[in-house]
């Protein structure tokens, strides 16, 4: 059964009564990010041309993906409706077209262009069913995660722990500010995990799977980690 999360915010799209005939599962809730959750690494934003300018030039466009490249680890941005139309709405298009590159070289967010809301439905639909049965391998080859550059402690802590499942830079503080050291936060139990602000007691089970489970590399064992995969979303 494919369940989707959205936020409350988008029950008057359309959107979700389509995906509701498609016959995924629908879950409301108030999301603090996105618009849209398939699992723990896959958060949708979706904005109309019109909203995506004011957005841009209100100030919540950059502080809305800052929050998706916190928690997720492949933000996707789905941008609705023709993109010739921005010239016509704002004589600064060179400022949305702008807005649109830096989304993609400095964020990681990857862009879907849809025509309206039926086909933002449909994509939602084909990438849900996809992400079903599809190795999370796949899902997470969208984004390229870069090493650190610099020889910053803190830092190579923070990139170390960021590359647990469901667990961007804000819980990562978080952790390392629990537990204090990269090891002691890996040799954590999943009771200790689920104590820290964003991390349910599902994913403390998922992180725990992987840093036990014995490495097998004929794949029988460990590839698919779409197992250990729970879409739920707290």
């Amino acid at each position: 059964m494919v369940k989707v999360y959205v936020d409350e915010r988008e029950r008057n799209s359309g959107i979700p009564e389509i995906l509701k005939s498609f016959g995924l599962t629908i879950i409301y809730k108030m999301l603090d990010v996105g618009d849209y959750i398939i699992n723990d690494s896959l958060v949708i934003e979706r904005k109309r041309v019109d909203d995506l300018i004011h957005s841009v030039f209100d100030g919540r466009f950059f502080d809305q993906l800052s929050k998706l490249v916190d928690v997720c680890d492949t933000p996707l941005l789905v941008i609705e409706g023709d993109l010739n139309d921005i010239r016509y709405l704002t004589s600064k298009w060179r400022a949305i077209e702008g807005a649109l590159i830096t989304a993609i070289l400095r964020f990681g967010v990857v862009l879907y262009y849809t025509r309206d809301y039926r086909h933002t439905a449909e994509f939602i639909k084909h990438l849900a069913e996809k992400i079903g049965i599809e190795d999370l391998t796949v899902i997470r080859s969208f984004r390229r995660v870069l090493k650190p550059r610099s020889d910053d402690i803190q830092v190579w802590q923070l990139h170390i722990v960021q590359s647990l499942p469901g667990v961007g830079i804000k819980t990562a503080h978080k952790l390392l500010e629990r537990f204090k050291t990269v090891r002691a936060v890996f040799n954590a139990s999943q009771s200790e995990l689920a104590v820290i602000e964003g991390i349910s007691d599902e994913k403390a089970s998922k992180i725990v799977k992987i840093l036990t489970t014995p490495y097998s590399k004929s794949g029988k064992s460990t590839a698919n980690l779409s197992k250990y995969i729970d879409t739920t979303k707290n």
